[in-house]
C-alpha cells in the first residue's frame, strides 16, 4: 500500500495494529503508531482504541495507559476505557482495572455535571485513595468548592496510608486554621504520621485534644499513641499510656512489644508478651513479627527461636516470609550463619529478597565473604534494582580489603543505572520538621550548624574523612544542640542505617554533652550517653 503511494488513514490504521497483535510484532507496533502520530491520526477514537488494545496485548500496559492519557477527558469514548479495562484485567491488573473503571464514572459524572454534588465528590476522593492514585485524590480535593469532615478525613488518610507525613501535617493544619474540628478517625491519621516523622511535640498536642474532646477511652486513639510516643523515642510515656488502660487488646499489646523491640529492650518485649499470653490474648503473626525481631536485635537466640517453633505447634499459625527474615537475622547476628542458610533451605517457600538480605547483613556482622557471595547472587535475582544490596556487599569487599570485589560492585551499579538512595535525617523543633542531607548548606542557619559542628568535633578530638564529616545525622544533632538549653533528649531521624563512623562520633560526644541522643535509623533506636549506645554497638 505504502509503496503504491497510497496513504492509510483512520480506518485503516486499527486493522493494522490489531495484526501486528496478533502475530506479537511489538516494534512493528511502535513503528506504526510513530506513522499515526506523523499522519495526524492519533486523534481518532477508532484508532486510540486500537493502539490501547495492541499495547496491552503486548504487555506494555504503562504504553497503553500513556495512549490513554493523552486522550482529553472530552474525546474518551467508552470503548477506550473498555480497553483499557479489559487489558488491565487479562494480565491480573486488576487494581488498576479498578482505577480506569473509576475514572470513567468520573468522567461521566462531570459530563452530567453531577461534580458539585459532596457526596459524589467525596465517593471519588475515596475511591483514587483507595486506589493508590493520591495525586488525582487532591485534584479532586482541590477541585472541590464545599468540604465536609468526610473530604478532610478521606484525604489525610489517604496521604497518612502512603507514608506521606509531612502531607498529613500540611493538611491539618489547613483545618486548624479553617476552624474543622476533628474527629476520631482525622486524630489517628495524624497521630501515625507523627510517628512516621517522629514528630512528638504535635502528637502531645493531639493527646491533649483527646483529652478535651473527651475521646479518651478510645481504643484505636490510645494504642496510635502508643505507637507514636514509641516511635518518637518516649518509651516511658508509651508505657504509661498502655500501663493506664484497663482493656487491652491484640493490637494494644503489638504497639507497647514492637515498641520496646526497636529500642533494643528485647527481654521487656519478651516479658510483655509472655503476660500478653497470661492474660489470655491469642497472638497472631504481627505480634510474632514484632517478639522475633526484639529477639534479634538483643541477641536473645534460643527465645527467639522458641517463639518461632511455636507459632505452628501450639497456635497452629504458619510462619510467612517475614518470620523467616526475623529467624534468619536471629540466628545470622548470633553467628550461627550456617544454621541459618539451613532455614533458608527448609522453607516451604520461595525466600524472598528480604530472607535472602538479612542473611546478606549477617555476612557482614561476621565478615563471611563466601556466604555474602552466594546471598547476593540469590537476592539481586529478586530484587535487581535494590541498591542497598549492592552497597552491603561493598562494605564486606571493603571491610575485609577485597580492593577487586569493591570495584567489581562499582561497575556492577554503572553498568546497572543503579543510584544509591540520599541519606537524610531531621529533627522536630517547635512543631517544624528540619530535614537535612550530607554537606547540606539550605537551612537558614547554616554557618551556625556548621560552627556547632566544628566544636563537637573538636570537643570529640575525632579525625573525620572529609566525606563523612557532614553526615545528615551530625548535622541535624548540631542543629538540635544550636536550640537546646535544658538536659532533654535530642530526637533525630534518619532514613538509612547509621554508619559506623556516625555511631563512633555520636558515642563520644555523648561523653561531654549533657544530654542523651536518640538516633532512630532504618532498623532501630539507639540512645547515647555518656559514651555508649543502647545497642552495644550490635546492630
Amino acid at each position: 500500500m505504502l509503496r503504491s503511494g497510497a496513504a492509510p488513514n483512520a480506518f485503516t490504521f486499527p486493522f493494522i495494529l490489531k495484526s501486528s497483535a496478533a502475530l506479537s510484532l511489538p516494534l512493528t507496533g511502535a513503528q506504526i503508531h510513530c506513522h499515526i502520530i506523523k499522519s495526524g491520526c492519533h486523534l481518532e477514537p477508532f484508532v486510540q482504541t486500537a493502539l490501547i488494545s495492541m499495547y496491552c496485548k503486548f504487555s506494555l500496559l504503562e504504553n497503553a495507559h500513556n495512549v490513554f492519557d493523552e486522550i482529553p477527558d472530552s474525546n474518551r469514548q467508552t470503548v477506550c476505557f473498555n480497553a483499557l479495562i479489559s487489558g488491565f484485567v487479562q494480565k491480573s491488573r486488576f487494581l488498576d482495572g479498578h482505577l480506569v473503571l473509576g475514572m470513567s464514572l468520573h468522567c461521566l459524572t462531570l459530563k452530567c455535571s453531577l461534580n458539585a454534588d459532596l457526596a459524589v465528590a467525596n465517593c471519588f476522593l475515596s475511591m483514587y485513595v483507595h486506589c493508590g492514585s493520591i495525586e488525582l485524590a487532591r485534584n479532586v480535593f482541590d477541585e472541590m468548592p464545599e468540604k465536609n469532615l468526610i473530604t478532610w478525613n478521606a484525604m489525610i488518610s489517604g496521604y497518612s496510608q502512603n507514608g506521606l507525613g509531612t502531607q498529613v501535617l500540611d493538611l491539618y493544619r489547613d483545618m486548624q486554621s479553617l476552624n474543622v474540628c476533628p474527629d476520631e478517625v482525622t486524630l489517628v491519621g495524624v497521630l501515625s504520621s507523627c510517628a512516621n516523622l517522629g514528630a512528638q511535640k504535635i502528637g502531645c498536642e493531639i493527646e491533649e485534644i483527646i483529652r478535651r474532646r473527651g475521646f479518651g477511652q478510645n481504643p484505636f486513639l490510645k494504642n496510635s499513641l502508643i505507637s507514636m510516643y514509641a516511635r518518637c523515642g518516649n518509651l516511658a510515656k508509651a508505657k504509661a499510656i498502655f500501663d493506664s488502660m484497663p482493656d487491652k487488646n491484640l493490637v494494644t499489646w503489638t504497639a507497647i512489644i514492637g515498641g520496646y523491640g526497636m529500642h533494643g529492650h528485647g527481654d521487656a518485649a519478651v516479658e510483655l508478651f509472655d503476660r500478653m499470653i497470661e492474660a489470655g490474648i491469642r497472638p497472631d503473626k504481627a505480634v510474632f513479627v514484632c517478639v522475633l525481631s526484639a529477639c534479634s536485635h538483643a541477641g536473645l537466640t534460643k527465645k527467639g527461636l522458641d517463639y518461632f517453633y511455636s507459632m505452628e505447634k501450639v497456635y497452629n499459625l504458619k510462619p510467612s516470609s517475614e518470620h523467616y527474615s526475623c529467624v534468619v537475622d536471629l540466628l545470622g547476628r548470633s553467628g550461627r550463619l550456617a544454621e541459618a542458610e539451613k532455614v533458608i533451605e527448609s522453607m516451604p517457600m520461595v525466600p524472598d529478597g528480604p530472607v535472602w538480605g538479612a542473611l546478606l547483613g549477617a555476612c557482614k556482622i561476621h565478615k563471611n565473604v563466601r556466604l555474602a557471595e552466594l546471598a547476593f547472587d540469590k537476592v539481586i535475582e529478586l530484587e535487581p534494582a535494590n541498591i542497598g544490596y549492592y552497597v552491603l556487599l561493598s562494605n564486606i569487599y571493603t571491610e575485609t580489603g577485597d580492593v577487586d570485589g569493591v570495584l567489581r560492585v562499582r561497575v556492577m551499579i554503572r553498568e546497572r543505572g543503579l543510584r544509591k538512595d540520599p541519606g537524610y535525617s531531621y529533627v522536630e523543633y517547635k512543631g517544624t520538621i528540619h530535614l537535612f542531607v550530607a554537606g547540606d548548606k539550605s537551612h537558614s542557619r547554616t554557618k551556625e550548624i556548621y560552627a556547632m559542628l566544628e566544636k563537637l568535633e573538636n570537643l570529640a578530638r575525632v579525625q573525620i574523612a572529609s566525606n563523612v564529616a557532614a553526615h545528615s545525622e551530625r548535622l541535624a544533632i548540631a542543629f538540635a544542640l544550636l536550640n537546646t538549653s535544658s538536659k532533654g533528649d535530642i530526637l533525630v531521624i534518619k532514613n538509612l542505617r547509621i554508619c559506623g563512623d556516625c555511631h563512633v562520633f555520636v558515642k563520644t560526644v555523648s561523653k561531654f554533652v549533657d544530654c542523651q541522643f536518640v538516633v532512630r535509623d532504618a532498623t532501630r533506636f539507639h540512645h547515647f550517653r555518656g559514651g555508649s549506645c543502647s545497642c552495644n554497638d550490635y546492630w
